[in-house]
């Protein structure tokens, strides 16, 4: 008995410290929203991607993006949104910030780069963040600014940049199943690189093919790596 008192006392002190953490990184955040998007140019209101576009994306970056309120769980999101991916970027990477706001965003990076696949703030900012820029330019953001890998000496950022680099062409004459392609670097952009690594690449490629198709549906919250979808006509 006296040991089941202690693990309960145990528990609440660690579910008040978390409170607590995630009620102050909330604070901040709304604190330097108005900082952090004042950093923005007017690209986000540009839409990067055309509407056949968005929808592939999506179908596998985000399914829910224009229901949910920045953070999901629903069947292969994983544990990441666009929103939170660009909550993320923008809130501990801005330089806008000085005296105590730098300080905490110190802190919060110094968390993210400890505990990213626990930390829950990256989702309270992400709450923040989606209740302050609109969806539209989320996407645009994430489509401008996202990581694609390295190549020829130079990292790729967004799917513009990327479409020249892979294709040699622009991303508005990029066929769907190059656009697909481009899409599906996104979990891991050098280890599927379409350059360096166009085994892995094609493989991924079919099993997101599957995914867009239906012909295979994402086993569990967490399965954003399609292992399942190999097979043949699998309903995994």
């Amino acid at each position: 008995m006296v040991v089941l008192l202690k693990c309960v006392r145990y528990f609440l002190v660690i579910f008040l410290c978390l409170l607590t953490y995630l009620a102050v990184v909330g604070i901040w955040a709304n604190n330097v929203t108005s900082h952090i998007l004042a950093e923005l140019d007017n690209r986000q209101n540009v839409a990067v991607l055309d509407t056949k576009q968005e929808e592939l994306l999506l179908k596998i970056e985000d399914p829910r993006f224009y229901e949910h309120f920045g953070v999901d769980i629903s069947n292969g999101q994983g544990l990441t949104t666009i929103t939170s991916s660009i909550a993320r970027d923008l809130f501990l990477s801005s330089k806008n910030l000085t005296g105590i706001n730098a300080s905490m965003q110190s802190f919060y990076r110094y968390v993210f780069e400890c505990c990213k696949k626990i930390d829950l703030g990256r989702d309270v900012m992400a709450i923040v963040l989606d209740n302050k820029l609109p969806k539209k330019h989320q996407l645009n953001y994430f489509s401008s600014n996202s990581y694609m890998g390295s190549y020829k000496g130079r990292q790729i950022k967004g799917f513009s940049e990327a479409a020249e680099a892979y294709f040699e062409k622009p991303l508005n004459a990029l066929t769907d199943e190059e656009f697909i392609g481009l899409v599906s670097v996104l979990i891991s952009p050098n280890y599927y690189h379409p350059k360096r690594n166009p085994e892995r690449h094609q493989q991924r490629l079919r099993r997101v093919k599957k995914i867009i198709s239906g012909e295979c549906t994402p086993n569990g919250w967490l399965d954003v790596s399609y292992l399942d979808c190999h097979i043949a006509g699998s309903k995994s």
